[in-house]
């Protein structure tokens, strides 16, 4: 017997729903077997991390500003996939719109608000915007694998702050710890009455919005997803792929790079090392659970935001936080399992059924290539 996999055409709209809340709580269920298995009582963990993230307000204020950045960078993982470009390189966006606009705010001590934060704001997104620009040029000409090449910007655009935050930028009275000078009051976005939650919500669901309406309305985005759905159909139309292809990877790095100048302006108040912990990679998990639709990465972004505010309250039962990125890894894992077992049925035919074997093989190589 051999295990064949056959394309389901179409993928059922219930399951396309249901999907992200099977992956979610396989993860949950792997992690309880991870926790007892290490000891721990899961209910009591998972009630400890709930009742930490949303079991009052504060709870639930810092879970939505922790969900800002994810919100920002998983748009723009999930607006770049809608045309099979796998950014993988949001982290180093969002250091670099924090560069950006760090710049503009340690080069201005004294500007008032009105000048200082406009300008921060587009230093961020230009900033985020080329070093995205770095990695699609080549994969729009040359055809370099952009999910390589952003992977690699990461690396380049985290040590770049490194150099800057022990050199340059050190402030003397950080007492030599690795912190650029603190911005001004008027370089910080406003935040709404007494809680951390600052304007950088408002950018995002802005942005949900703009994106929504630009793929669903635009020559644009009309483009970008029928080159998503089958580039040689695309091209024979007379569409500029690689135009496309410049264009939605430099809003990609935008939206990252914004998330960034939120971040180092609302929250740092100056440059630091330890500005993101991995907001970049958390958001290609956010992306794919929301199914690449702008306003469920938003309800994702508020998930994960909850997970990574509980997991500090997790500590404090003993639990690692490595867990919490353990739990992250899960709904990868799941959402991969769980997208593959709606687009493909598996079935159990005879190893001298040659004909059902070659078929099944290639529908599966045909939509890899795809």
């Amino acid at each position: 017997m051999k295990l064949v996999f056959e394309k389901r055409d179409p993928v059922p709209m219930s399951y396309r729903v249901v999907s992200p809340v099977l992956a979610v709580l396989l993860a949950f269920l792997l992690g309880t077997v991870f926790l007892t298995a290490s000891g721990f009582s899961p209910m009591k963990v998972y009630a400890a991390m709930f009742s930490g993230a949303f079991g009052d307000w504060y709870g639930i204020s810092e879970t939505i500003v922790t969900a800002i950045p994810l919100m920002l960078c998983g748009l723009a993982v999930a607006l770049s996939a809608k045309m099979l470009l796998w950014n993988v390189g949001a982290e180093g966006q969002f250091h670099m719109g924090a560069w950006g606009a760090a710049a503009v705010a340690l080069s201005m001590p004294d500007a008032p608000a009105w000048q200082v934060l406009p300008l921060m704001v587009l230093a961020g997104v230009a900033a985020g915007a080329a070093w995205a620009l770095l990695a699609a040029v080549p994969r729009a000409f040359v055809g370099v694998s952009e999910t390589i090449t952003t992977l690699m910007l990461n690396y380049v655009a985290i040590y770049w702050i490194e150099y800057l935050v022990h050199g340059p930028w050190r402030d003397p009275k950080s007492l030599n710890f690795p912190l650029s000078a603190p911005f001004s009051d008027a370089a910080r976005l406003p935040m709404f009455g007494y809680t951390r939650i600052h304007w950088g919500l408002i950018f995002a669901i802005v942005a949900a919005i703009a994106i929504d309406l630009a793929l669903g309305r635009t020559k644009w985005g009309y483009e970008v997803k029928i080159i998503g759905e089958s580039p040689r159909a695309a091209r024979y139309a007379g569409m500029s792929i690689e135009r496309n292809i410049i264009i939605t990877m430099a809003i990609s790095g935008a939206l990252a790079g914004l998330a960034g100048m939120a971040e180092v302006s609302a929250i740092a108040g100056r440059m630091t090392r330890q500005l993101s912990p991995g907001y970049g990679y958390s958001a290609i998990i956010v992306a794919w659970l929301g199914k690449l639709n702008p306003y469920g990465v938003l309800l994702v972004s508020i998930l994960f935001g909850g997970l990574l505010v509980g997991g500090y309250s997790a500590q404090f039962l003993g639990v690692s936080a490595a867990s919490v990125n353990m739990l992250q890894g899960l709904m990868l894992f799941c959402v991969l399992a769980t997208e593959a077992l709606g687009r493909y049925k598996v079935r159990l035919v005879p190893t001298g059924a040659k004909g059902a074997s070659q078929g099944g093989h290639g529908e599966g190589e045909a939509e890899a290539n795809g």
